[in-house]
C-alpha cells in the first residue's frame, strides 16, 4: 500500500523551516512549528524530512546552496585587498536582503561552528596566497587580518539581526577595509 500522496510542495516547507531556524535559531524552533506555519501535519514532515536535526541540515544546506559560490567569486579577484573588500560588501548586502531575515544562519547558529570554521579556512587560504604573492608582509600577518575580517563579518552580521541597514553595513565595510596593512 503505497499510501496517500504528500499535499504540499516540499521546496516551500523547507523554506518555511529554514526562515524559522534562521530567526530563531535551533533551539527556538519546534516541529510543530514549522508545521503549522507550512499547515501540514507532523507525520508529513517527519517523512518527507526525517527528524527535527535533519530537517535543520536540509534548511541550512538549502541557506548555503549559494554562499559558497558567491565567498568564491569575492575571494578570486585579481588583488587580495579588492577580495576581501568585495566579501565585506556582498556580506553587508546578503545580512540587509529584503524580504529576508537580517543577519546569517550561519554567523547565529551556534551548531554551525564547523560551517563558520569553513569560511574562515578558505578567507585565510586567501591571504596567505597575498602573503605569498608580497600583498602582505607574512603569513602571520595574514593570519591576523583574516582574523579581523571574521571579526568584522561576525559584527555586522549581528548589527543586522539588531536592526543595522544596508547603509550602516555598508559604511562598516568601508571603514573595515581602509584597515588594510600598508
Amino acid at each position: 500500500m503505497a499510501g496517500r500522496p504528500r499535499t504540499f510542495e516540499k521546496d516551500e516547507v523547507l523554506r518555511i523551516a529554514m526562515r524559522a531556524f534562521w530567526e530563531r535559531g535551533y533551539d527556538g524552533v519546534s516541529v510543530a512549528h514549522v508545521c503549522a506555519e507550512a499547515g501540514i501535519a507532523a507525520p508529513s514532515l517527519y517523512a518527507a524530512f526525517g527528524d527535527k536535526e535533519a530537517l535543520f541540515d536540509k534548511a541550512c544546506a538549502l541557506y548555503t546552496e549559494h554562499l559558497d559560490e558567491d565567498l568564491e567569486r569575492d575571494l578570486s579577484a585579481p588583488r587580495a585587498q579588492e577580495a576581501i573588500q568585495q566579501l565585506l560588501r556582498s556580506s553587508a548586502e546578503h545580512f540587509t536582503t529584503p524580504g529576508q531575515p537580517p543577519g546569517c544562519l550561519i554567523m547565529g547558529e551556534p551548531r554551525l561552528a564547523k560551517r563558520r570554521e569553513k569560511t574562515r579556512i578558505r578567507i585565510r587560504a586567501r591571504l596567505r596566497q597575498a602573503a605569498a604573492e608580497g600583498e602582505l608582509a607574512s603569513i602571520a600577518e595574514a593570519d591576523e587580518v583574516a582574523a579581523f575580517i571574521d571579526t568584522v563579518l561576525s559584527g555586522m552580521a549581528a548589527g543586522a539581526r539588531d536592526g543595522a541597514d544596508r547603509d550602516q553595513l555598508l559604511a562598516a565595510a568601508r571603514y573595515a577595509a581602509r584597515a588594510w596593512p600598508v
